[in-house]
C-alpha cells in the first residue's frame, strides 16, 4: 500500500511545480507540512534586525540594531503599525497616535516617537540624514532655551517641516520645468512636446496624491480631539508616574507608616506608636488625595486646553501644505487650459480641412459633369452635330460656363447655410 502511494505523491509534487514536504509518523502515514517555497520564513522565526537611529532628549544619537519584536515590545505597538515604516512596502503618509508612541511616516521620514526618544529608520536618503542632524542640533540648543513644547512635539514638528519643505520644493521644480514646455506646446503642436507634457502630467498626478494625503492626514488629526490628546506622551508618562507614586505612598502608609520614624534603639510605647501611625497615615492620605485629585482634574481639563498647543502646531503646517496643494491644482488647471487651447486649434485646423474638402468635392463634381459632356463627343457614332466643327466648340464653351455658374451657386448655397464664411 505504501508503494502505491509514493507515485501519487511524486505526481503531486511535479504537478504543483514545487516540492511539497511530507513527514512520516509512527504509523507510516504521510503528513503534509507545506510547500517548500524558497526564502519562505516560518511563523515564529526571527525576521532579522533593522538599523535604527536612536535620538535621545539630550540630542545624543546612535545607531542601534533592533528586531521587530523588540521595537513592538518597547513602544507597545502592533505589527500593523510597523508595516507602515517598512521600506519594502509603499504606504501613503500616516501619523498615528498610540498609547506610548507616535508612528510617523511622512515621505522619507519614517520614525517612532516616544516621550523620551525617537527611533528613526536608518537610510542613506538625504532627508533622513538632515532630519537626524537638525533634530539633534535643536535638542542640544533647547537645553538652554526651551520653547515649552514637549519632546514628542518637537520631533513631530521637524518631521512635518521636512515633509512640507520637500513637497513644496518638488512642486516648485515641477512648475519651473512644465511652464516652458506648455508655452512651447501652445505655440507649436508636435509629438515631442505632447510626450513631454504627458510625462509631466503623470508626475503632477502622483505628486498631487502625495500632497493630498499629507493634507488629509493633518486635517484628520485637527478634527479629532481624541487623537490629538492621545499624542501627549509626556503628560501621559508623568500622569502614570504620579499614579504609581500615589499607589506606592498609599501602600506604604497602610502597611507600615511608622517604619523608620524613630530610632531603632529608642523604646517606643504602644500608645505613642499607634497615634503617630494614625497621624502619619492621615497626612499621607490627605496629601496624596490632594495631589491625585488635582492631577486628574488638570488632566481632564488639560487635555481640552493643551490640545490647542498641538492644534496650532498642526494648523501652521496645514496652511503650508494646503498652499502647496493649491499650487498643484493651479498647475493642473493651467495644463487643462493648454489642452483646451490645443483642442481648439486642432478643431480649427480640422474645420479648415473640411471646408477645403467640401470645395474640392464640389469642383470634382462639376469637373465630372464637364468630362461627361466631352466624353459624349468622343464616342464613335454618326450625328449631324459632327458635320460642323464649330458646334463642338460651342458645346464645350457652354458646358464650361454652366459648370462655373453651378459652382458659384454651390458657394452661395454654402454661404446661405453658414457652412463657412466667404
Amino acid at each position: 500500500m505504501e508503494e502505491s502511494r509514493n507515485p501519487f505523491l511524486q505526481s503531486v509534487e511535479s504537478a504543483n511545480g514545487y516540492s511539497s514536504r511530507f513527514s512520516h509518523d509512527k504509523h507510516g502515514r504521510h503528513n503534509f507540512i507545506g510547500p517548500g517555497f524558497p526564502g519562505l520564513r516560518k511563523r515564529g522565526h526571527t525576521l532579522g534586525n533593522r538599523s535604527w537611529i536612536k535620538i535621545e532628549q539630550n540630542g545624543n544619537s546612535k545607531v542601534v540594531e533592533l528586531d521587530k519584536a523588540t521595537v513592538m515590545r518597547h513602544c507597545s505597538l502592533p505589527a500593523r503599525d510597523l508595516r507602515l515604516l517598512d521600506p519594502l512596502f509603499i504606504y501613503p503618509s500616516t501619523i498615528l497616535g498610540r498609547e506610548k508612541a507616535i508612528v510617523v511616516s511622512l515621505e522619507q521620514i519614517r520614525c517612532i516617537i516616544t516621550a523620551d526618544e525617537v527611533f528613526l529608520m536608518n537610510s542613506l536618503d538625504g532627508s533622513v540624514v538632515q532630519y537626524k542632524s537638525e533634530l539633534c542640533k535643536r535638542l542640544q540648543k533647547e537645553k538652554y532655551h526651551s520653547d515649552g513644547l514637549p519632546f514628542e512635539f518637537r520631533a513631530l514638528e521637524l518631521a512635518l517641516e521636512f515633509a512640507c519643505l520637500t513637497l513644496d520644493t518638488q512642486v516648485k521644480e515641477l512648475e519651473m520645468e512644465i511652464h516652458p514646455v506648455l508655452d512651447e506646446l501652445a505655440k507649436s503642436i508636435s509629438t515631442l512636446n505632447l510626450e513631454r507634457v504627458r510625462r509631466f502630467k503623470g508626475h503632477l498626478l502622483a505628486l498631487t496624491q502625495r500632497v493630498q494625503k499629507v493634507c488629509d492626514e493633518i486635517e484628520h488629526l485637527m478634527n479629532d480631539d481624541g487623537d490629538m490628546a492621545e499624542m501627549y506622551l509626556t503628560e501621559k508618562k508623568q500622569r502614570n508616574s504620579c499614579n504609581d507614586l500615589y499607589d506606592q505612598v498609599q501602600g506604604n502608609g497602610i502597611i507600615g507608616p511608622a517604619v523608620g520614624l524613630g530610632s531603632k534603639s529608642a523604646p517606643v510605647s504602644p500608645v505613642g506608636s499607634t497615634s503617630d501611625a494614625n497621624k502619619l497615615q492621615r497626612a499621607f492620605s490627605n496629601v496624596s488625595s490632594h495631589k491625585h485629585g488635582s492631577l486628574f482634574g488638570s488632566s481632564v481639563t488639560g487635555e481640552t486646553e493643551n490640545i490647542d498647543q498641538l492644534e496650532m502646531l498642526l494648523e501652521a503646517y496645514f496652511v503650508g501644505i494646503d498652499n502647496t496643494l493649491n499650487k498643484l491644482l493651479s498647475l493642473k488647471e493651467y495644463i487643462d487650459d493648454t489642452e483646451d487651447l490645443i483642442n481648439i486649434k486642432l478643431g480649427n485646423v480640422q474645420n479648415k480641412l473640411i471646408k477645403f474638402e467640401l470645395l474640392l468635392t464640389a469642383a470634382t463634381f462639376l469637373a465630372t459633369v464637364f468630362a461627361v459632356v466631352t466624353a459624349v463627343f468622343g464616342m464613335n457614332f454618326e450625328d449631324e452635330v459632327f458635320d460642323e466643327p464649330n458646334r463642338f466648340h460651342w458645346v464645350v464653351s457652354i458646358s464650361a460656363v454652366l459648370c462655373g455658374i453651378l459652382y458659384i451657386c454651390f458657394l452661395l448655397y454654402f454661404k446661405h447655410k453658414k457652412v463657412f464664411p466667404l
